[in-house]
């Protein structure tokens, strides 16, 4: 039998994500034991106290072992962090190190949400893959630089160690983890029981744009915010490199150091997040919320459209706007 260990990091933590990778385990070996199979895992809460609080102490977890009680196991789940990520890696380095081991022993290793912060935090995600929830994505960058941020990603899978996007999109991953661990019946079997969609892979739609300001770069703050006061018009990089008097190739290099994206694609996500708050809030058609951002060709706004949010214009509207469709 396989061992799995979800982690309960010290600090703040959401509770969800512990419950709820512990309950979709926990039902998946009871399937595949009542199909007649051996159970799988051997399924243990551990961490580095003996019990931890929640939402100011309205619950308690009192994990079933420590850390240092677990020489070898097979699959570690990370949960999500509650938004002061710099304290809880400080107040969890011996859990860190620890997942760090267990890497290297030959386990596999799966963050939630913002739990990746603490994975990002052992160094091995550096030069891999990584998705996160797209709130906590700017800060996961300035912090970890070499890891490949990937938030339009739902799921991240490479070389043993895997990532998932915001909140209960954890879900998912869970799922997918069932289904590599057990089989393909037993996660349509979870995925009935728990009502979850089965096979997503993107968060695009969910993602809120906001821009990447947390960088230090001036000359790039105002470009971003020309940008976004511009929305209507068709921006050059030529003509921004120009406006601020620096060469295309160095502002190119410096937008791209600063947001993580190059001018153009910075330009399409602020257009295409106005679009998407016109087709949420008004009753406004596909042509004038595409005019209004700038777009004077519908194949053209279409593409970049569904290449952000993973669906169409019409499809989008359709979704967060019922009274459009009426």
């Amino acid at each position: 039998m396989k061992h799995l260990s979800i982690i309960v990091p010290d600090g703040e933590n959401n509770l969800s994500s512990i419950v709820g990778a512990y309950k979709i385990f926990t039902r998946a070996n009871a399937y595949y034991k009542e199909t007649g199979k051996r159970e799988v895992f051997k399924i243990e809460l551990a961490g580095i106290s003996k019990q931890v609080e929640f939402y100011g102490g309205l619950f308690i977890t009192k994990p079933h072992t420590h850390i240092s009680d677990i020489c070898k196991t097979d699959l570690v789940i990370i949960p999500s962090l509650n938004h002061n990520y710099i304290k809880a890696v400080r107040v969890n380095q011996e859990l860190i190190d620890w997942i760090g081991d267990q890497y290297r022993k030959g386990s596999e290793i799966a963050s939630i949400c913002t739990g990746a912060y603490l994975l990002a935090s052992t160094g091995l995600l550096d030069g891999k893959s990584c998705s996160t929830h797209w709130s906590a994505a700017d800060q996961l960058r300035s912090m970890f630089p070499k890891v490949n941020l990937q938030t339009d990603q739902l799921i991240t899978d490479e070389n043993g160690i895997y990532t998932n996007g915001g909140a209960y999109s954890f879900l998912n991953l869970i799922l997918y983890l069932v289904e590599k661990y057990y089989d393909r019946q037993t996660a349509i079997f979870c995925s009935k029981v728990f009502q979850i969609e089965m096979d997503r892979h993107s968060q695009s739609s969910f993602i809120v744009f906001k821009g990447q300001k947390t960088h230090g770069d001036e000359l790039v703050k105002k470009a971003q915010v020309f940008i976004e006061s511009n929305l209507d018009e068709k921006i050059s990089v030529e003509h921004l490199a120009s406006k601020f008097a620096i060469g295309r190739r160095n502002f190119d290099r410096r937008f791209i150091k600063a947001t993580g994206n190059t001018p153009v694609e910075y330009s399409q996500r602020v257009k295409i997040e106005a679009a998407k708050k016109a087709f949420e809030t008004s009753r406004k058609t596909i042509n004038e919320v595409m005019y209004e951002v700038g777009y004077s060709d519908v194949k053209a706004f279409r593409e970049v459209f569904r290449k952000i949010t993973g669906m169409s214009p019409l499809l989008y509207r359709n979704k967060y706007n019922k009274e459009a469709m009426v």
